[in-house]
């Protein structure tokens, strides 16, 4: 296991492919950790240099008390890439991983050379949601809340699967404050501005079947950034790279070689 003893928090991380190759950081989404990815990184090319981490309050990095700033997430993707020596990323985001990766494109273009924003938006939900759902998992802890975030994470196809277990207890596991720390970093985002404003290579992934950002919030998003492309994943939900994973990888990988040639300067 690696982990990064960063200036206010230790992440946990992994590397996988060619470390002399072109960066790619997959930032997870909220109540999963790195292990998101898998099904992903087995279908990637071994010439890539594949980065992946658990955002603070997730799986095996740090859990400090809720609640959370999104530029504390940001910050932790840019310090872990700044100690990584990893430049010019494809970064890759689901859901909160999607929005740390449009902060990161704003706050530290020298680091991101193209995005994908999966499942993801410039704004998700209201401050009052996000307040309710911290409030229950206050009460209840993340277990009062596992049913419905299965039903919106994935189709009823995957949700008759046995493997539908091991997602509902990644869930469950994660640390209280860690869930609660970034439900409150969430409710705190807005990208609307900075993120029209941005002109990097953008390719904006959305699963048919969403119910946590249905396709029209993805695709509304895409529509902010110039140049930017929208793919729909069918039969999937909140999480493609897990329902998906060839769909998903072969969209990232044509994205991949389609902006080749972009580098940080």
């Amino acid at each position: 296991m690696l982990i990064a003893d960063l200036d206010d928090i230790a992440l946990h991380y992994r590397e996988d492919g060619d470390p002399a190759g072109r960066p790619v950081l997959l930032v997870n989404s909220l109540g999963t950790d790195l292990r998101l990815w898998d099904r992903l990184v087995a279908r990637l090319p071994a010439r890539l240099r594949v980065i992946r981490y658990d955002k603070r309050g997730h799986g095996l990095s740090q859990a400090p008390a809720a609640p959370y700033a999104m530029d504390s997430l940001v910050d932790d993707a840019a310090a872990l890439l700044d100690r990584l020596e990893a430049r010019g990323a494809v970064v890759v985001g689901c859901s909160i991983g999607g929005m740390i990766a449009q902060g990161l494109a704003h706050e530290r273009p020298d680091l991101v050379a193209a995005m994908v924003l999966s499942n993801t938006a410039a704004k998700i939900g209201t401050p009052g949601m996000w307040g309710e759902r911290i409030r229950t998992v206050g009460t209840g802890g993340i277990e009062a809340l596992a049913d419905a975030v299965m039903e919106r994470w994935f189709t009823p196809a995957f949700r008759a699967t046995p493997e539908l277990v091991a997602w509902r207890n990644m869930l469950t596991r994660t640390p209280a404050d860690g869930y609660a720390g970034c439900s409150a970093a969430i409710a705190g985002a807005d990208f609307t501005a900075s993120t029209a404003a941005l002109t990097l290579p953008t390719l904006a992934v959305a699963g048919d079947h969403d119910g946590s950002t249905p396709p029209e919030l993805v695709r509304d998003t895409a529509g902010k950034i110039a140049g930017a492309r929208f793919e729909l994943i069918g039969g999937a939900g909140h999480l493609p790279m897990v329902e998906q994973p060839d769909d998903f990888a072969r969209a990232l990988i044509a994205f991949i070689e389609e902006t080749e040639n972009v580098r940080d300067s």
